[in-house]
């Protein structure tokens, strides 16, 4: 049987976002249907019948992805899905959709970190849209992700002085300053300065400040790296 509605035209070679769409909807037609409208249109979907079905499935953490979800199922429901997913440190993008959604249920879902909720009946252009914008937002996070953890590791290569004169770079302090702090000399400062900036490939000190900031981001988010 065909789609009870109809698809996009193909889209251009390149054109769509890579990634996999992650559908969970315990209603096979639903599930058949956006399957049919979205790898027509270019994402690659996999499908599941309950929440439980997803969790129990690896899901790289290495390759974009959103999740299509369902808020009402038997068993875990999609809200439920939702707060486990965050409570894994998931960043899977996650879009709601529902037959049965009110605005109250909508802020709650958006609060919590969704990107979108679509209200059935929806047009095949909303839910590609959504889709699109999910997987190209999931793969800035992968982006800043692995930068994070790359420049965290020029900030290991560190010795534990060099650490001490960048944390005081960073806030502004002088070399003076620094020496004074440290009880060393001002020439020592700036021999460390010199090799924090060739470890962490730093040009400038425009350099070094947007290195130093983006790993400590990195490190604060390491412990959410994993989509699941």
């Amino acid at each position: 049987m065909p789609p009870p509605h109809s698809t996009l035209s193909d889209p251009p070679a390149g054109i769509q976002p890579a990634g996999t769409v992650y559908v969970v909807d315990d209603d096979e037609a639903v599930r058949d249907s956006m399957r049919w409208l979205l790898e027509a249109n270019g994402f690659p979907t996999v499908c599941f019948e309950s929440a439980e079905s997803f969790l129990a499935t690896p899901i790289s953490a290495e390759t974009p992805g959103c999740l299509l979800l369902d808020v009402r199922m038997p068993g875990m429901s999609g809200l439920a899905l939702q707060d486990e997913l965050a409570r894994r440190g998931s960043v899977l993008p996650v879009v709601f959709i529902t037959g049965h959604g009110d605005v109250p249920m909508a802020v709650e879902t958006i609060k919590k970190g969704a990107v979108d909720f679509i209200q059935k009946p929806f047009s095949d252009e909303v839910l590609c849209s959504a889709v699109r914008n999910s997987l190209e937002r999931s793969a800035q996070i992968l982006r800043a992700s692995s930068e994070s953890r790359e420049l965290a590791q020029r900030i290991e290569r560190l010795t534990s002085r060099e650490r001490q004169v960048l944390e005081r770079i960073v806030v502004g302090r002088l070399n003076k300053q620094i020496a004074d702090d440290l009880c060393i000399s001002i020439k020592t400062v700036e021999a460390h300065r010199a090799n924090i900036m060739e470890k962490l490939g730093a040009r400038t000190m425009a350099d070094l400040m947007r290195i130093a900031i983006r790993a400590r981001i990195g490190a604060a988010a390491a412990s959410g790296e994993n989509l699941l």
